[in-house]
């Protein structure tokens, strides 16, 4: 027990002591006229050149470019302080990382970059703004290349980001690639200045906390990604509040290496208070799903729990999807197989104000989705449809969404090429008569 406290002190005391480096001793100016890029990235370099510390951001407005965070460095914001993105292209220079991915291939332009740091943060209560709508969408993927994420950590370790605000980015809001033991807390985010806008994206992750965010995002809210045959896996996020005209929780789009051992507990999906801009999602402004759980290049999803979800609004709530796609990281490594889904358990989920569309489970002839656990589920959606059929198009490679086959021909679940889907204290209610059935199985077993 000694030892315990006296260690405790010394790791309180060597805080304490840590070096704090000022951006306004090297030049930083509360003033967006100008640039104090080069300033800010002196206070972090010098900051990381005497083993790390704080780098501050003291109350006032600050406009920079990009900025490339050092192992050891805790980039804080106090309480009114802002670092705003330039609005000029030209100010960010374009990085090129050497970890393999798709999504990193070539140069990426961000407001803030860490590559293959460790024991790296950005903390306080202020607030970064990436002013993302000065860059408009110019090309089918031009993010992260003509619109600048505003965060993007690669391949490092020992990460947090708490506390802050992050808005506006040009793309997606967090990129966290091949990054070990992430903590992402208490953080607010507003993302709807653009298309691609994200609120948080793991790719590829491992050893990850994400708790009590407010995120509110055009795009998707708070996404999983597999770009590369990296797993993202052990990951827990609980506590959130999260808005999206998209999907509010997302495993997917991209799967090449895939998902394992995902916790995800005690969220608030609701519609936005901002409905005054839409780039993505659906036109009714409601989002699109709750929870999207997605293998279409590849990959394995296995051992997901979700609980103590409730949600309002959303067009479909639940979509679990198993496709072929097919879609590969790097040219000379082709997709060459179908993936697998299975091990999933959904539980104590309320759901109210959806659209009439309906939730889905399926997979693909041969390839089921497996051993899926719904219980203790209340759906209230708007109903008012008459019988729908079966699709008759499996749409293997199509783009994964919950809308996909438009309305559904169940009111509750339409589950198709699925093996061992157990329902349990699962109920469905609509505000308007529909004649569809609550569930419909085609190729279960």
């Amino acid at each position: 027990m000694k030892r315990t406290l006296i260690l405790f002190i010394v790791a309180l005391a060597a805080r304490a002591s840590a070096a704090v480096f000022n951006i306004q001793d090297y030049g930083a100016l509360s003033d967006t006229t100008v640039l104090s890029t080069t300033a800010i990235q002196q206070a972090i370099d010098a900051c990381a050149a005497q083993g790390g510390g704080r780098v501050l951001v003291p109350t006032g407005s600050y406009a920079t470019g990009s900025l490339v965070l050092r192992s050891g460095v805790d980039l804080h914001l106090e309480a009114g302080a802002t670092l705003y993105g330039s609005t000029r292209l030209a100010d960010y220079c374009p990085m090129r990382t050497t970890y393999r991915s798709l999504r990193t291939g070539g140069e990426t332009v961000q407001l803030i970059y860490a590559d293959g740091a460790r024991h790296v943060s950005i903390s306080g209560q202020g607030t970064i703004d990436g002013r993302g709508a000065a860059f408009p969408k110019l090309s089918w993927n031009d993010e992260g290349i003509t619109r600048p994420h505003l965060l993007r950590f690669i391949s490092c370790q020992d990460v947090s980001i708490t506390g802050i605000t992050l808005r506006n980015s040009g793309c997606w809001m967090q990129h966290y690639l091949a990054c070990d033991r992430l903590r992402i807390s208490g953080i607010t985010v507003h993302n709807r200045n653009n298309y691609n806008n994200d609120a948080l994206d793991l790719d590829g992750c491992h050893d990850v906390v994400v708790s009590d965010i407010q995120a509110d995002s055009d795009d998707d809210g708070i996404t999983l990604k597999s770009t590369s045959p990296r797993l993202c896996e052990n990951i827990v996020i609980q506590n959130c509040i999260v808005s999206s005209h998209c999907n509010a929780i997302k495993l997917g789009t991209e799967t090449n290496g895939g998902f394992r051992n995902i916790s995800i507990s005690n969220c608030v999906v609701k519609p936005s208070a901002d409905q005054t801009t839409q780039f993505f999602g659906d036109p009714s402004k409601r989002g699109t799903s709750v929870l999207s759980l997605e293998i279409t290049d590849g990959g394995t999803m296995e051992n997901v729990h979700v609980g103590n979800i409730v949600a309002e609004g959303t067009e479909s709530p639940i979509f679990i999807r198993l496709g072929n796609r097919a879609r590969a990281y790097a040219p000379d490594v082709p997709v060459d197989h179908v993936g697998t889904l299975r091990n999933i358990h959904l539980h104590d989920i309320t759901v109210s104000g959806a659209g009439a569309t309906g939730s889905s489970i399926t997979g693909l002839p041969g390839h089921p989705v497996e051993d899926i656990w719904l219980s203790n589920i209340t759906i209230t959606q708007q109903g008012g449809c008459q019988e729908v059929a079966v699709p008759d198009d499996e749409k293997e490679k199509d783009y994964p969404e919950a809308t996909m086959w438009g309305v559904l021909p169940a009111k509750g679940f339409f589950v198709r090429h699925a093996r061992h889907v157990t329902f349990s204290n699962v109920e469905v209610y609509t505000t308007h008569p529909d004649r569809r059935p609550d569930i419909v199985r085609v190729d279960v077993e």
